[in-house]
């Protein structure tokens, strides 16, 4: 989506208490005396009355959303089979530290992201080359550099941590020159009603079990797919993704590595960008089935 709800949401909470507060400390005992000396019942004004039920409400939602849960849709097919079109998932937002509503700037840091989560982030927008530099850009062709970069947010897979070196040759993923290990399933099975299912079975897709090591002596088993008749996308590294991810960056890759637009086109995605981590698909209207399962 291109508008901020946690914006709205701080926009929201702080009119609604600077109305409230105001009120209750320079007009409210004016009322009251009125009032009181004309035998009847202190009337509020309807601004200060909603203000003053609304404003819990809100607070409320907004420290729910920015500091413990949030709520997202999953828009695309990037990372299926793992996430399907349609699902609903929890966002953990203290995982990695805490943020300022709307701002996203950490004032508590509280974990740091492993290789192999599925985190949901703000898109940064993509790299394009403008006088011999790289810059951000929201135009993915790159004939616009300077087009604003829109307010999105993204969710993908973390495949490198910064100092490690990530390739991609062809189907092959390689982390720190080790190739990562995957068990073929079988065929992409789904819905071919649905359009991203339809595509992916017309294109012959194959569903994979990949083994990431999460840098920290485990392993993350997770869902892949492959589609080569589908597309070619970018090798890493390549002209804009160098073998080395930066410091303070991410090299995060969808789970349908042919139908996936992320750090292959748009490199490494920012520390600040980071919004949480997404642990738990909550409701499905599609596939009962899916409801209350853990993203892996």
């Amino acid at each position: 989506m291109d508008f901020d709800f946690s914006a709205i949401l701080l926009g929201l909470t702080v009119v609604f208490g600077v109305v409230w507060g105001l009120d209750r400390l320079f007009f409210h005992q004016q009322r009251k005396a009125k009032a009181e000396a004309a035998g009847g019942e202190v009337r509020e004004p309807v601004i200060v009355d909603w203000s003053r039920s609304l404003f819990p409400v809100v607070l409320v939602v907004l420290l729910l959303r920015s500091f413990v849960a949030e709520p997202f849709r999953i828009p695309s097919g990037s990372m299926m089979p793992t996430l399907d079109v349609g699902d609903f998932i929890l966002v953990n937002k203290f995982a990695y530290g805490l943020r300022m509503p709307a701002f996203n700037n950490k004032f508590l840091s509280l974990g740091e992201p492993k290789r192999g989560d599925v985190v949901v982030f703000r898109f940064p927008g993509y790299l394009c080359e403008d006088d011999g530099k790289l810059v951000r850009s929201g135009d993915q062709s790159c004939t616009d550099p300077h087009a604003p970069v829109p307010s999105q947010n993204w969710i993908k897979r973390i495949i490198g941590m910064p100092g490690d070196r990530v390739e991609m040759r062809g189907d092959q993923l390689l982390v720190n020159g080790e190739p990562v290990a995957a068990d073929l399933i079988g065929p992409y099975e789904g819905d071919p009603k649905r359009q991203e299912s339809r595509l992916m079975l017309e294109m012959g897709a194959t569903v994979w079990n990949e083994h990431l090591p999460n840098g920290q002596g485990g392993v993350v088993n997770h869902l892949t797919a492959r589609m080569p008749n589908y597309a070619t996308p970018p090798p890493l590294p390549n002209a804009r993704v160098p073998l080395v991810v930066p410091q303070g960056c991410y090299l995060a890759m969808g789970d349908n590595r042919y139908n996936s637009t992320d750090s292959r086109w748009w490199g490494c995605m920012p520390e600040q960008n980071l919004a949480g981590k997404a642990f738990l698909i909550w409701l499905n209207f599609y596939d009962l089935k899916r409801i209350g399962s853990i993203i892996h």
